[in-house]
């Protein structure tokens, strides 16, 4: 009988906490990462659009396997809502479909609606410009052709809404919420339901489950490591399940 060859346990078996740059995408950032420290495989516990920053949770090696518990887990953004303006993505990189004068909106009537249509269960709409398949087609590439089908409604909770700033027309907010939230769906829709319309200007995730952005290193410092001091910026599996 053949004797199996044990492979060593790899010591960088984990999680790797990076503060995204914008103008990056989650998969450019996996893909930078994989290859310059020449990792066998990295994996991310959530998407974070191009314009957004904040909080992307690598996961090295065995950590991969946890991909469904990180991605599972509440999350916690810092945003800013431009009213007045409507765009084709529901943010800032979209086409402006539509412009309305917001000058007469007050903090006072925003925090009143996030408080009576915005907290606890609600149902959301998920945007065209999103990774939801359909017949196994995801719909931001049906958007990209300029198709739009009929998207059926996803239940979501917020557990925390807060307007931090007013400046008009932005509304500087931080909010929490499940897994599976469009916070660009919500700027969209408080700024209808305001009767001017919105769209995100900004995003930045802080927190992923019990995973901060203080525990995160920006892309330039976990790129000016080298592979053996990359480790000591990692969560190591063994860590996590102790």
């Amino acid at each position: 009988m053949r004797n199996r060859k044990r492979c060593a346990p790899d010591p960088f078996d984990g999680l790797l906490l990076v503060d995204k740059p914008s103008d990056w995408t989650s998969s450019d950032v996996v893909v930078k990462v994989r290859n310059f420290f020449k990792f066998s495989k990295v994996g991310h516990g959530g998407t974070l659009d191009p314009m957004a920053t904040g909080l992307l949770v690598l996961l090295i090696g065995k950590g991969t396997k946890l991909s469904d518990r990180i991605m599972g887990g509440d999350k916690v953004y810092e945003g800013v809502l431009r009213l007045g303006v409507t765009t084709s993505t529901q943010d800032a990189d979209g086409e402006i479909l539509e412009e309305k004068d917001a000058s007469h909106i007050t903090r006072e009537q925003i925090e009143a609606l996030i408080a009576e249509r915005y907290m606890g269960d609600i149902e959301q709409i998920p945007p065209m410009v999103s990774a939801i398949k359909k017949d196994g087609v995801p719909l931001y590439k049906m958007a990209r052709k300029g198709q739009e089908i009929e998207r059926e409604p996803r239940r979501i909770h917020v557990y925390e809404f807060e307007v931090l700033s007013f400046d008009n027309p932005l509304v500087t907010f931080r909010v929490k919420s499940t897994k599976g939230t469009y916070v660009r769906t919500l700027a969209h829709d408080i700024g209808n339901d305001l009767g001017v319309g919105g769209s995100l200007d900004a995003l930045r995730r802080t927190a992923s489950g019990p995973l901060t952005i203080d525990k995160a290193n920006s892309l330039d410092e976990i790129l000016a490591c080298d592979r053996e001091s990359i480790g000591e910026k990692m969560i190591h599996l063994t860590d996590l399940i102790s």
